[in-house]
């Protein structure tokens, strides 16, 4: 695909970039085996995680979890009250949608204790290894894994057509939680509403969404601070993914919608 190839000419010490369909990869370009830290597109592979664990029973979506009145819905969709980082929180449940990696921690933290084991040996059985991936699922369950380009693609293409979850539980995963809560984008500033998935930010109507002009409203997925991202498009049925090694900026904010863009007018 030449869209692909627009990342050759990006500013940064490393990149790649691929698209995939449910059946197979469309196009690739750089090295796709070559891991990166996820930064927070580690937050829709630990949500898969929870889900598994809430189907096999270990763990209740609507139990008690994190501060008083929360749940694990709530801290899978930024709607804990918790703050970015710090114990202490800054709302109600269920008032308004605060980005949050402490709410992943918390429930990192819960999942474990629930199972018995550590997180990342939650996150291993339940999605890596079915799976087949190479993911590193260690450190900080919002923030910390690392994984290559055939990761994250395979990641996308679970969320398409999903093999680890029932199609009821993923379709929950990327549905509304807690409709109409404002909230703030990081580094992308406030919408009213800020609508949000489990562990997936949902596009709906946003005006220069990061992943472009030309992605479905019903596009959902996430990025992250290391200049890495997944959009899933259930409208087109196809997700394109970025891995790189230069922290997210104004660069990104340009370069993610043209690529985007450019992918999805190549495909039509």
């Amino acid at each position: 695909m030449d869209a692909l190839h627009q990342v050759d000419g990006w500013d940064v010490p490393f990149a790649s970039v691929g698209v995939t369909r449910a059946d197979g990869v469309v196009a690739t370009q750089g090295d796709t085996s070559h891991a990166v830290r996820l930064a927070s597109v580690s937050k829709p592979i630990a949500a898969l995680a929870t889900l598994v664990a809430a189907e096999e029973g270990v763990v209740d979506l609507d139990g008690p979890a994190g501060p008083p009145d929360a749940t694990l819905r709530h801290l899978l969709a930024h709607a804990s009250g918790l703050p970015f980082e710090g114990e202490r929180p800054i709302a109600r449940p269920g008032r308004r949608r605060i980005y949050s990696n402490e709410g992943f921690r918390v429930l990192g933290e819960h999942v474990a204790a629930a199972a018995e084991m550590p997180f990342a040996e939650y996150v291993r059985a339940a999605v890596v290894e079915p799976l087949a991936l190479g993911l590193d699922p260690s450190g900080h369950p919002g923030a910390g894994m690392h994984g290559s380009l055939d990761d994250v693609l395979a990641v996308g293409r679970e969320l398409l057509a999903p093999r680890l979850v029932a199609p009821e539980t993923r379709d929950e995963m990327v549905g509304v939680q807690f409709p109409g809560l404002d909230g703030v984008l990081p580094d992308f500033g406030r919408f009213s509403p800020l609508d949000w998935g489990l562990g997936v930010e949902l596009k709906g109507p946003k005006a220069g969404h990061w992943s472009g002009t030309l992605t479905s409203p019903a596009t959902y997925g996430h990025f992250g601070g290391s200049g890495t991202f997944l959009w899933v498009d259930p409208e087109r049925r196809l997700a394109c993914a970025v891995v790189t090694t230069r922290p997210f900026g104004d660069w990104a904010k340009e370069a993610w919608p043209r690529l985007s863009d450019a992918v999805l007018r190549e495909l039509a």
